[in-house]
């Protein structure tokens, strides 16, 4: 296991005030390509943003300037979603989504986000439920883009998106949240966060557990109050036969959350992993 590269994350997503965000999210990609140089994929995207600059002056608005950024990255580089193949894990890895032009909403915002405040736009990344959107404020007032498509959204079309998902949580009638609890701008480590448990999510459904393990190891680093996340790395180490750490690892969250619901499994697991572990 590089720790290398992990220790490079870890030194990126150490502190809250300055935290790199774009380079803590290209840095990601390590894990799944040892010989990414984070440093050229910068330079590729320094490349595209000097174009935008040239066409940028100082005494315009900003929404003029969001109305180039936006022309600029959707129209003429052709940046957008991956129709073909949604689930595909480079849609999430930025160095691949520079090269293809092709991501879901997270990876192209970022990407966004980075272009935009290059040029002196204040975008701000906003974890709505399903679908990561991007939030500009203007004089002109709040602006909520997909970053799929650069479209902007109402308040009406951001409520028909969100009604499902409160249905499916419960979430309706007096307990209803207002919308603008959902759109309210993230943090750099809860973006990042969103970011990994994506390719948390499609790793652990194709079963690639080296893949997985690499996440995990970022998302303990990232989240290092997330005890599940301890767990869940124990989980695809067990999947991988490294045993002993599996077992630390498993024994720590049973230590650190006395009454989690999944205890018991854990324990059990816990049990079943000696057994092979005398048996080696």
């Amino acid at each position: 296991m590089p720790t290398q590269q992990l220790d490079y994350f870890a030194s990126l997503v150490a502190e809250d005030e300055h935290f790199p965000l774009t380079e803590a999210s290209i840095a990601i990609g390590q894990h799944a390509f040892p010989d990414l140089v984070v440093q050229h994929v910068f330079d590729e995207l320094d490349v595209l943003v000097e174009k935008l600059k040239h066409r940028i002056t100082s005494e315009m608005a900003g929404i003029q300037k969001l109305q180039i950024l936006k022309n600029y990255f959707y129209k003429e580089l052709g940046f957008g979603p991956n129709r073909n193949d949604y689930y595909d894990p480079n849609n999430s890895y930025l160095h691949t989504v520079l090269e293809t032009r092709r991501g879901i909403p997270i990876s192209l915002a970022l990407i966004f986000m980075e272009m935009g405040n290059q040029i002196g736009l204040n975008i701000k990344g906003v974890s709505f439920p399903n679908h990561f959107m991007v939030r500009l404020s203007l004089p002109q007032g709040e602006v909520i883009l997909d970053p799929l498509t650069g479209t902007s959204l109402s308040k009406q079309e951001l409520q028909e998106m969100l009604d499902p998902y409160l249905d499916a949580q419960g979430y309706r009638g007096e307990y209803q949240l207002p919308l603008s609890a959902f759109l309210r701008s993230s943090s750099p480590r809860e973006i990042l966060s969103r970011f990994l448990r994506n390719l948390k999510a499609i790793y652990t459904q194709q079963e690639r557990w080296e893949r997985l393990l690499g996440i995990q190891q970022r998302l303990v680093i990232l989240l290092p109050d997330a005890i599940e996340e301890i767990r869940d790395r124990g989980l695809a180490l067990a999947q991988l036969d490294y045993i002993r750490p599996a077992i630390e690892d498993m024994q720590k969250y049973l230590d650190e959350s006395q009454d989690a619901t999944d205890s018991d499994e854990i324990r059990a697991q816990i049990i079943q992993l000696e057994e092979q572990y005398r048996h080696h």
